[in-house]
């Protein structure tokens, strides 16, 4: 069958605002279908095959009065409360258990009938015989009263639950910022400790550094100090004896001159017409005595000639070092 067809036929079993589809063998609710008749506020579903309603049923929501009852339902849909509007639900005679928690929320109810169905005892108490108008209409209150409680449970539970949920999450947040807070404290003692190695490392390089500096510096200043002493003792070994050579060099220069002089006098003396001379006779007279003095002191002299020459070799030695 077609939709237009079902749709046609669902026209057909309208009357003002019932939809009477009673009997027809109708193994699922035509949910679709009846969304298309929004003034439909009544439907009759009662004797078909319908083992359940699905869950777009629960948005039929002008839906005022249905009939449900000789059914094969075993359970109803979660969001049955969202039936802001239903005041009649007939459930006579399926294979119910439970009611859906969100039947507290049908505020609207008036009349409930949930007789032969298998409910579950405490609910069964609650639903009592609905064998009346009067009792169905005490079904009803007493069922959302107790479904209610059934409600306030399932809230208390869900907010424990919630709160708990909350606790562990703020635990595990406390955990997260301790292990963040430990693992920030941990790399900034790393970085500390490595700054300090590096400040070590730069320190022993700066204290090596001063050290051969002034190891150098004290090298340095000892070739210095040795230069200055090796200097100061050549200038006070070269400076020393010049003075004393000098001295000696003079004297021996001055005796040199005079023994120069003396013999040019006594060869101008003895070799010239001067000996007669009354100047020469002394100095002849000298010299003879000189000659035989010096034949008797021949060891002396020769000694002193000896010392001459050795003075002469040494001022010759000492002139040619100072030149050099």
């Amino acid at each position: 069958m077609s939709k237009s067809s079902k749709v046609l036929n669902l026209r057909d079993k309208i009357s003002g605002n019932e939809v009477d589809l009673s009997l027809c063998n109708l193994s699922e609710v035509p949910v679709r279908e009846l969304a298309l008749f929004p003034k439909a506020t009544v439907v009759d579903l009662s004797c078909n095959n319908i083992t359940s309603l699905p869950p777009e049923f629960c948005n039929l929501t002008h839906l005022v009065k249905v009939d449900l009852s000789k059914n094969q339902l075993t359970c109803l849909p979660d969001d049955l409360g969202n039936l802001v509007n239903l005041q009649h639900l007939d459930l006579y005679n399926n294979k119910l258990t439970t009611l859906p928690v969100s039947f507290s929320q049908l505020r609207s109810l008036k009349w409930l009938d949930l007789k032969d169905n298998p409910l579950e005892p405490v609910l069964a108490k609650a639903a009592g015989d609905c064998l009346d108008e009067k009792q169905c209409k005490q079904c009803s209150s007493k069922v959302l009263q107790h479904m209610r409680g059934i409600q306030d449970e399932v809230d208390r539970v869900r907010e424990k639950r919630l709160l708990r949920e909350k606790e562990l999450e703020k635990k595990r947040e406390a955990r997260q910022r301790e292990r963040e807070a430990r693992e920030k404290e941990a790399r900034k003692r790393e970085k500390a400790e490595e700054k300090d190695k590096r400040r070590k490392e730069y320190n022993a390089q700066m204290a090596a550094l001063a050290a051969q500096e002034q190891q150098k510096k004290r090298s340095e200043e000892k070739k210095k100090k040795n230069g200055q002493a090796a200097a100061d003792k050549k200038a006070v070994v070269e400076s020393a004896p010049k003075p004393r050579r000098s001295l000696i060099g003079l004297m021996f220069k001055l005796l040199l001159l005079l023994l120069l002089g003396l013999a040019g006098v006594t060869a101008a003396c003895r070799l010239t017409d001067l000996q007669k001379e009354a100047v020469c006779v002394p100095v002849s007279a000298a010299v003879d005595d000189g000659l035989s003095w010096a034949r008797e002191q021949e060891g002396v002299v020769r000694q002193l000639v000896q010392n001459l020459s050795s003075a002469a070799k040494e001022f010759l030695e000492s002139t040619r070092a100072s030149k050099n």
